[in-house]
């Protein structure tokens, strides 16, 4: 009897230990691991983030990630992930973070804390820079091309004057806004409208001389990082990276390597 009672005191007593050191070495885990971010992003999203011919995750956001990590001295590594499951990702601790392109909005606010705003996109018309139009109303008769089911083609859709002036009473429809691009080239249609983060990628690879954006716009947004809403540490961190990269001038930089244009938010109404 005193054998089996002192068997398992020993093994209470290893037991125990086991746990002392399953615990510290969790702690110390979670210490390494604390200057990890995980970002979330869509890895088909061209230009904001994407994958290269050789696999590497690459565009706007990207470039942007990895300046405010620098700047705030964070790790950081690229998770690819459903979009449609974006925000539950970030509720389960999956990612940390959702940066690719993300809208700012009231319904998302309901469940996701947003950084400071840091990009700014509307949706624009693009024509050729020798074609007399230059007001939304000079569309009239004119035939618009329009991805399918994008943002751009809600806001058309969404402007009622506009969208019964232009030639045939709807857009023409794209899979792409390369492909719109590529008939407004070659003269088959007068406008592509889309968003302009998407078109000033384009325009910029393709020739930016050849086109202008008009001077009116359809629809106004803003982009931010997402947060899980009780992560108010790593909330401020970020809004501090932003502001340092904005300032300091290196965003512009990144914005105008992608799109040919500073594109950055800087508060403005």
């Amino acid at each position: 009897m005193k054998k089996v009672l002192r068997d398992i005191v020993i093994w209470l007593i290893a037991f125990i230990f086991l746990g002392i050191i399953i615990h510290f070495l969790n702690l110390d885990n979670r210490e390494k691991n604390k200057d990890l971010l995980i970002i979330g992003y869509d890895d088909t999203f061209v230009p904001m983030g994407f994958r290269d011919s050789k696999g590497n995750p690459v565009g706007f956001d990207i470039d942007l990630a990895k300046a405010v990590s620098k700047a705030i001295n964070k790790e950081i590594k690229f998770q690819p992930i459903d979009w449609t499951m974006k925000e539950t990702e970030l509720r389960n601790g999956n990612i940390d973070l959702i940066w690719n392109g993300y809208s700012i909005n009231d319904e998302r606010k309901k469940t996701v804390a947003f950084s400071n705003p840091y990009l700014k996109d509307k949706q624009v018309v693009i024509t050729k820079s020798n074609r007399e139009i230059n007001s939304l109303k000079e569309l009239k008769n004119k035939s618009v091309g329009v991805q399918a089911a994008s943002s751009a083609m809600d806001a058309i859709s969404s402007d009622k004057d506009l969208l019964n002036s232009i030639k045939g009473g709807a857009p023409i429809l794209y899979e792409s806004n390369n492909d719109a691009l590529m008939d407004l080239d070659s003269g088959r249609i007068d406008a592509v409208v889309a968003d302009e983060v998407l078109a000033r990628y384009y325009m910029n690879k393709r020739g930016k001389d050849k086109y202008k954006v008009l001077k009116e716009d359809l629809e106004e947004e803003t982009y931010g990082v997402g947060i899980r809403k009780d992560d108010k540490e790593l909330l401020n961190e970020i809004n501090y990276g932003l502001n340092q990269v904005i300032k300091s001038g290196e965003a512009k930089k990144i914005s105008e390597k992608w799109f040919g244009e500073d594109l950055i938010y800087k508060g403005e109404s």
